[in-house]
């Protein structure tokens, strides 16, 4: 498995390369080359990643709110490790998770020092989260997240396809999980069910 553009082997070799949102996209190009000839795509994220609710960034600044606990209850934000502190709790991963699910987290988490706790996580800042494009389109770059965006949208937020772009064979890479999928330009406009899917932040799409 890949986690956050780490290392993966590929029969006896080793591809290894650190890429940080920032660097050369060139260098995360031939990345993502590599990683295509080692590892087959999944067919597309599964349903319950298309859901609508937001899923917090790092950087965001969250409100969590502990019932009758004042002490407990804070205004935090999320480190750019993806973790929050909490008394009690110590260090807790916050990134990638919906508000709801990190106050189920936290609930579970006072069990042992609260009877019944209640807790309400509301996101009171976005710091915008960026998705990635590259290779042969018109603009390649960083694009801010926002909403739901879908693969189609960022890939015109990016000016569109090159005359030489392969569109039967995009690339889109979830950094979060080391996921990796393959879809073809008509899939995308077909309007169909699965055709186009939502990102997340740190994705990248590649178009060769």
């Amino acid at each position: 498995m890949l986690s956050r553009f780490g290392w993966r082997r590929c029969g006896r070799g080793v591809v290894g390369l650190g890429i940080e949102h920032r660097g050369s996209f060139y260098a995360l190009s031939a990345f993502l080359l590599l990683f295509a000839a080692c590892a087959g795509p999944s067919s597309r994220p599964p349903k319950e990643e298309l859901g609508a609710e937001y899923r917090i960034g790092r950087e965001d600044l969250l409100d969590i709110s502990v019932w009758r606990d004042g002490d407990l209850s804070r205004t935090v934000p999320v480190r750019p490790d993806g973790r929050i502190s909490l008394p009690l709790l110590g260090e807790i991963e916050a990134a990638g998770l919906t508000a709801s699910a990190l106050a189920n987290l936290i609930r579970d988490q006072l069990r042992p020092y609260l009877a019944d706790p209640r807790v309400v996580v509301i996101v009171r800042e976005v710091h915008a989260p960026r998705v990635f494009v590259i290779g042969e389109v018109a603009r390649p770059g960083a694009f801010p997240l926002r909403g739901n965006l879908t693969v189609l949208q960022a890939l015109s937020l990016a000016g569109g396809l090159s005359e030489f772009a392969d569109k039967r064979n995009i690339h889109v890479l979830r950094s979060e999980s080391g996921a990796y999928y393959r879809v073809t330009y008509e899939e995308l406009i077909s309007g169909k069910e699965g055709g186009d899917f939502v990102l997340r932040a740190g994705d990248t799409i590649h178009v060769p």
